[in-house]
């Protein structure tokens, strides 16, 4: 589909610029036969004042009507341009902000191929990470996974603050608690009024297998260049917290399986001697 919509916007900017090379010779051909008519009319005036014939009073109306009618054919041609020109502003936007949407996924569909081509838990945290900083452009923030056995959400991997300075918070308690419940994500109401509030994120995103809540991404403060979040963002967030569920879930998953198996292999080690 996105394809379609580019080729479209292609032809339809090639069939500007072929209007408005037609339409910018006919305005010249039209303001050099005016010119000529024009300098005609004064001829024909001035040859009628001094004495001329007649008829030549009826010459100068049809030269002054051919004028007219050249003025508003100009006119026309003009006026087609320049909605030409509005139109094609429109599918240059949107050519602009589909390649925009394209660079996004593409950059996505790399990020999300990183998250699952490790297994290495800390790698995969670190992954999360640099997409967040680069794709999201958050500046504070803090990766987030349930404890299941003690319903606390704790920091396990945090950016532009210490780990330490992020509280657990109890599963349906608070901001952070109430979106690991729910599933839900949550945006402050305004971006520019917030003021940090490690209870309260800015923005809380869950992190799900399925319907199955591991974790929250909870951003406390984005980029400077970055004044709100585009309607990509949203999908970006989307995208995003299900593959980063999954990468951490299979992660951790691999590395408690690895370390109960070198125990198993250390104790059979140990009563084998």
């Amino acid at each position: 589909m996105q394809k379609d919509e580019e080729r479209t916007v292609h032809t339809r900017g090639e069939e500007f610029l072929q209007v408005f090379k037609k339409g910018a010779e006919f305005t010249q051909d039209l303001l050099k036969e005016n010119e000529r008519l024009r300098y005609r009319v004064l001829e024909l005036e001035k040859f009628q004042s001094s004495g001329g014939e007649a008829a030549s009073g009826a010459d100068v109306r049809k030269l002054t009507e051919r004028i007219a009618d050249l003025e508003a054919e100009k006119q026309e041609i003009l006026d087609r341009i320049r909605h030409v020109e509005e139109e094609n502003q429109d599918f240059a936007a949107r050519y602009l902000e589909i390649e925009d949407e394209n660079n996004n996924l593409a950059n996505l569909y790399i990020a999300s191929y990183q998250l699952h081509s490790t297994l290495d838990f800390k790698e995969v945290l670190q992954i999360i990470t640099e997409i967040i900083i680069n794709l999201i452009g958050a500046e504070e923030f803090a990766i987030m996974l349930l404890d299941e056995k003690s319903d606390e959400i704790q920091a396990v991997a945090t950016e532009g603050v210490e780990r330490s300075e992020i509280p657990p918070v109890r599963l349906g308690k608070g901001v952070i608690g109430e979106v690991a419940t729910s599933g839900e994500s949550h945006f402050a109401s305004d971006f520019e009024a917030y003021e940090r509030d490690f209870t309260a994120p800015m923005v809380c995103i869950p992190l799900k297998i399925k319907e199955h809540v591991i974790g929250v991404l909870a951003i406390y403060k984005l980029l400077m260049q970055k004044k709100e979040f585009a309607p990509v963002d949203y999908e970006l967030f989307t995208l995003l917290a299900g593959h980063a569920a999954t990468a951490i879930f299979s992660s951790r998953l691999y590395s408690d399986s690895e370390r109960k198996l070198s125990t198993i292999q250390g104790f059979i080690d140990l009563l084998t001697k």
